[in-house]
């Protein structure tokens, strides 16, 4: 027969063996399994995942997505006994937590956590739990040793509401980079900035993450050094179901992406990663200073050679090759040089392909450049650019 007291955790990534080894030290017998064949230093582990939930009261699912959580499932249900409680604590979609809320019945209980790795392993997870009351009043025990229990009406609510928690995380991490991002730029120390950082809205965050966050971005090659705790990806993932849950565009998720690289990066990567890299400023500051000094020189280390700069000219579209364009500039700057200025507005980097728009105020005409860059063996190079001038 099935034993209350015996738990088998599925998933042993950084959430489930952190939540396997806490049980284990309230003393539940606790065997763990994961597809990869992940073996735990604080529970005993098994190959065979039939093996596993044989003879468990509960299973505890602690599983990447929706899909995985249904295969684990399919394969596992011949070996289920009739009284086995399936205790589900991933992020998945809404609709796919009340699928398997409807396969399961009343013993199945959806609960995904609020927190990261520290928190599971301290017990203090944020836990939504949806559940009939036999289940739930079985697995309790397990819930209050993971967290606090906060219970709502049905799987989907449940679902939805950490979708909802994840895409507000995601609004704080953002929300730190560019907090970080201009502090950087006012030349204000880091560690003196995370300590005011702390004291106002995004100070549980800060206090978290502050390993990661103190003295120099955290650089890719360095994961051996901290671990991450909720990786971008993960974020990511979640951030996209909410997307096609609520059918709201959300943009944070590419956001995160681009700013991190790394999908497998902690969270707090994406506060710390540079605005954008010195390289594609260059040829962007080239340009400025082939304004600056009528010096062509400029523009040809600027621009690649087959680049065309195009716009209205005297009513008329013009499309100058790069060698047209540098015969405008005499060589020295213009009269009114010490009253022009330029600015270079937004920038958005893309892997090898960069965006960039920039105003020029040159007397009474002022430009709007928009320009395409592209990574080059040597670096950053101007593709084309195109313009619009008003009086």
């Amino acid at each position: 027969m099935t034993s209350p007291h015996t738990i088998a955790v599925l998933g042993l990534g950084r959430m489930g063996d952190a939540m396997a080894t806490r049980l284990a030290a309230e003393d539940w017998d606790v065997v763990g399994w994961t597809r990869s064949g992940r073996t735990s230093g604080a529970v005993r582990t098994t190959t065979d995942v039939n093996e596993a939930v044989a003879k468990a009261g509960l299973v505890l699912l602690a599983l990447f997505d929706g899909p995985a959580c249904r295969k684990v499932l399919d394969d596992v249900r011949g070996s289920l006994r009739p009284d086995t409680i399936v205790l589900n604590t991933g992020t998945i979609a809404p609709a796919e937590a009340s699928e398997l809320a409807r396969q399961f019945g009343e013993s199945y209980v959806h609960a995904p956590v609020l927190g990261s790795v520290p928190a599971a392993s301290a017990g203090a997870l944020q836990i939504l739990t949806a559940a009939g009351q036999d289940a739930f009043e079985r697995t309790r025990p397990v819930l209050d040793a993971l967290g606090t229990v906060r219970r709502v009406d049905d799987a989907a609510t449940a679902a939805s509401l950490k979708l909802i928690a994840n895409n507000g995380l995601a609004g704080a991490v953002l929300a730190l980079r560019d907090s970080l991002r201009q502090s950087d730029a006012l030349g204000l120390p880091r560690a003196q900035t995370l300590d005011v950082l702390e004291l106002g809205q995004l100070g549980a965050l800060v206090a978290r993450k502050r390993p990661f966050l103190v003295e120099r971005p955290f650089l890719v090659g360095e994961s051996d050094t901290l671990s991450a705790e909720f990786t971008i990806g993960a974020l990511a993932k979640d951030l996209t179901l909410l997307t096609a849950a609520s059918n709201t565009p959300l943009h944070s998720a590419a956001r995160l992406l681009d700013a991190a690289g790394d999908p497998e990066s902690d969270i707090a990567v994406a506060a710390t990663v540079p605005a954008v890299q010195d390289a594609v400023l260059e040829p962007l500051r080239a340009y400025i200073r082939g304004h600056a000094t009528g010096d062509p020189t400029h523009f040809h280390r600027a621009f690649l050679p087959t680049a065309h700069i195009e716009g209205i000219r005297d009513g008329a579209f013009v499309s100058w090759p790069l060698d047209e364009y540098c015969a405008l500039f005499p060589g020295r700057p213009a009269p009114d040089e010490p009253n022009r200025s330029r600015r270079i507005d937004t920038i958005d980097v893309h892997g090898t392909v960069a965006t960039a728009t920039m105003t020029l105020s040159h007397g009474v005409d002022t430009f709007t450049d928009m320009f395409l860059l592209v990574r080059v063996d040597d670096g950053w190079r101007i593709a084309n650019k195109a313009y619009h001038r008003r009086s």
